[in-house]
């Protein structure tokens, strides 16, 4: 029987506490056990195994990413809804760099992360609507707007820029770098 109080959802809380606080190498079924206060065997009432739970991290990182990316657009269109979006990937990364390393990079080929990728994917096509942008052209803008965020917000958070210049004065030149390079229809 399982243990009151614990559920699927609560042993994904706190796998991701663990990896908050230490990083994902340390996210192990022991670990979590321990911090949910189960014996290991349990946590197979909640989830089949160490596979299951990164993919229910995976989902969580994706929904909680969209959900940012959704409220930063919102109100907002074109260049502002573009910046806004950029801003809210690199501020999530930034507030939750061990997490971010927890999602899965192809998610849209991963049956069990598909849903969660492609309501992502909507908001990203969704910000750049106000470009004219159908098809192939926007999946590119997509692409180009996900490699800018990510490969900045990860070199941060890996420690990657150590020269003194401000970061932020930095980001934002490289935002408009890439607003000014969008297609306009």
């Amino acid at each position: 029987m399982p243990r009151a109080g614990l559920s699927t959802s609560a042993v994904v809380d706190a796998a991701l506490a663990l990896v908050d606080e230490a990083g994902l190498a340390a996210l192990t079924l022991a670990a979590v056990a321990g911090r949910t206060g189960v014996a290991t065997p349990s946590l197979y009432k909640h989830v089949a195994g160490l596979g299951e739970l990164r993919t229910l991290l995976g989902i969580r990182v994706l929904e909680d990413m969209t959900e940012r990316f959704t409220t930063a657009v919102l109100g907002h269109s074109g260049d502002d809804a573009v910046a806004a979006l950029l801003h809210a990937y690199r501020d999530y990364v930034r507030a939750h760099p061990a997490r971010y390393a927890a999602m899965p990079l192809d998610p849209l080929h991963d049956p069990a992360l598909a849903a969660a990728g492609g309501k992502q994917l909507e908001v990203v096509l969704a910000t750049l609507r106000a470009y004219g942008l159908a098809d192939s052209a926007a999946v590119h803008a997509a692409r180009c707007l996900r490699a800018v965020a990510h490969g900045f917000a990860s070199l941060e958070a890996g420690g990657g820029f150590g020269l003194p210049e401000d970061l932020d004065q930095t980001y934002d030149q490289l935002v408009r770098a890439v607003i000014a390079s969008l297609p306009r229809t």
